[in-house]
């Protein structure tokens, strides 16, 4: 597995067939556990993340969610060729799915600061896993790389148009149309990530980040989150912002009046509020 950091017990949350769902101290964290093939997905691992993420948005205690790869060699390869179909990936029920786009968007939409926690080859989809997460950390011997054109495959959603916010429209179509490999320090300079370490270092870095992020106050970064998607997600990403304006503003005592008055059969006084310019 990844280096571990000392004194640190991760419980699993719950047991998968292709991830680990492990959990310390109000951090969570998703481990693609599928090594033989550099931790590509298939059907059932997303099934299973999404089921996870959904776990850690209900959940109080968990306040930051890490996403990685099981061992130091690879972070996650994209989708499993073997398992490709017409269409998208064949699952067990028979069925075609693209759904690592649904993770994607869970990813985007979870209300909790989520890190890639990179250790080794970031390749197609797994790519485009870390672009999609908040933050990204990774190892030295991390690379990254768009493979989709190589194998008869693209991303115009997130893989690209968000990867052009982070590295520029010139260096996004570089990363496409070349397929090149970048090394974690390119990566670092183009602005792709956000901090290299050693691979001993990884877990350590990364568990330094999450505490720090957990001395933050959560709505204030949940709505930091809301209003930097609300931009590229358009009707969706406003909806999102727009809800949690409505769940701050139900935690007032103006909008308590609106109910109370309700509920009592009176006219509400929201005179008594203070009006803001």
């Amino acid at each position: 597995m990844n280096s571990t950091v000392k004194n640190i017990d991760w419980i699993s949350i719950k047991k998968y067939e292709d991830i680990l769902f492990l959990f310390w101290k109000g951090i969570s964290k998703i481990i693609i556990n599928r090594p033989w093939c550099h931790n590509a997905f298939r059907v059932e691992t997303v099934k299973e993340m999404i089921e996870a993420i959904d776990i850690c948005r209900d959940r109080k205690d968990i306040d930051v969610l890490i996403i990685t790869g099981y061992g130091d060699k690879s972070f996650c390869s994209g989708g499993d060729q073997n398992t490709r179909g017409l269409g998208g990936y064949l699952g067990k029920d028979g069925f075609i799915r693209l759904n690592i786009l649904d993770f994607y968007k869970k990813i985007r939409e979870i209300p909790k600061p989520v890190i890639a926690m990179v250790n080794g080859y970031a390749f197609g989809g797994g790519h485009v896993l870390h672009v999609v997460c908040d933050l990204t950390i990774a190892s030295d011997n991390a690379t990254f790389s768009q493979v989709g054109p190589k194998v008869g495959s693209f991303d115009g959603g997130f893989g690209s148009s968000y990867l052009a916010r982070h590295i520029g429209q010139k260096k996004t179509r570089e990363m496409w149309f070349l397929c090149k490999e970048y090394t974690a320090e390119e990566a670092l300079k183009m602005g792709l990530i956000n901090k290299v370490v050693s691979k001993k270092q990884l877990e350590k870095k990364t568990i330094e980040w999450c505490k720090t992020i957990q001395k933050r106050s959560p709505m204030c970064l949940r709505m930091i989150k809301r209003c930097l998607n609300a931009e590229l997600d358009g009707q969706h990403g406003l909806m999102q912002l727009a809800g949690d304006a409505t769940l701050m503003f139900y935690l007032t005592e103006e909008s308590q009046e609106g109910k109370k008055a309700f509920l009592e059969k009176r006219n509400p006084n929201f005179k008594k509020f203070p009006k803001f310019l």
